[in-house]
Parts: C-alpha cells; structure tokens; sequence
C-alpha cells in the first residue's frame, strides 16, 4: 500500500473527487489503521504506530492543495493520538519524508524533477531505505520516550 496518492492540480481546477480520494487514502488510512490496533497495544501496554506524512503537509507545494492538507492533518492526528496513548505505552510518531525515488515520484515531469532536486541541499532524491531506518529506529524499544514527534527526512530541503 502506498504511504500515499496524489491528484494534482491547481484547488480552482480541482475536481471534489480528486479531493476526497487524496484525503480518503492519504489521511483516513491513518484513522483506520490505527483503530484497528490502538486497543490492542493499550491493553498490552506497549506499542508504535508511524505514520508516514510528508515534507509538502510541512510546507505546501503548489498544485496539491487535496494531499498538502491530508499530510498536514496526519501531523495534526499524530499528536492528539500520542497525547491520547501515552501513558499506555504505546508511541505514535510520524516521518515526513522529502522527495523519495519512489513509483510516485518517478512520475513527475523530468524537468519539474531537475527543479526538485536542485532545491534539494544534499543533491539527490531520498533513497527508499533511508526512509525505512528512520521507521525503524522509532519503532524500537528504545525509542519509547520518542511520542508526538515529527521527524523530517528531507535533505535539508526544509529545515523545519
């Protein structure tokens, strides 16, 4: 399952559809998945929920009004859940990944592309494994303390 769709376009041209099924898939995942195992880690008082948002909910990006507000509002989710979980155990944290050599991305315009990764400071699209670590360090035991927080794997793009 992708960590996300897009239906690109300016919010004049956009059509209702484009914006419910971006909101649909990019934020009501976040409430289905974790409804569907919140109790379980409260009652074994233990648990990580990382939801994969993005450095356009942090930033906005022109064109993407429907999934700048879906990944702004998981941000937004996060938060309350962490507040609402803590005490059980269980954490809930997000990343916000930068652009990502993913199918997803791979489908935008090679000259809009060059102008990305131009204001990219490392240089580069984010490798998909780069993303994975950062999911991997919170949801390990050590990371328990680690709750509410956004973490930015984006290059330097946005130093937020």
């Amino acid at each position: 399952m992708p960590a996300g769709i897009t239906r690109d376009s300016s919010l004049l041209k956009m059509s209702e559809e484009a914006w419910k099924r971006v909101l649909a898939v990019d934020l009501d995942s976040c409430f289905n998945m974790a409804q569907a195992v919140a109790a379980g880690m409260k009652t074994r008082r233990w648990g990580r929920i990382v939801n994969i948002a993005s450095i356009n909910g942090q930033t906005g990006q022109f064109g993407q009004t429907n999934y700048a507000a879906a990944k702004a509002g998981m941000l937004g989710f996060t938060k309350a859940l962490a507040l609402e979980l803590a005490r059980d155990g269980v954490t809930v944290n997000a990343v916000a990944p930068g652009y990502t050599d993913t199918e997803m991305v791979a489908a935008v315009a090679p000259e809009i592309m060059e102008t990305i990764v131009a204001r990219i400071p490392v240089g580069r699209l984010a490798r998909p494994d780069e993303i994975v670590r950062c999911v991997a360090f919170l949801v390990a035991e050590e990371a328990g303390f680690i709750t509410g927080s956004t973490f930015s794997v984006n290059g330097g793009q946005a130093m937020i």
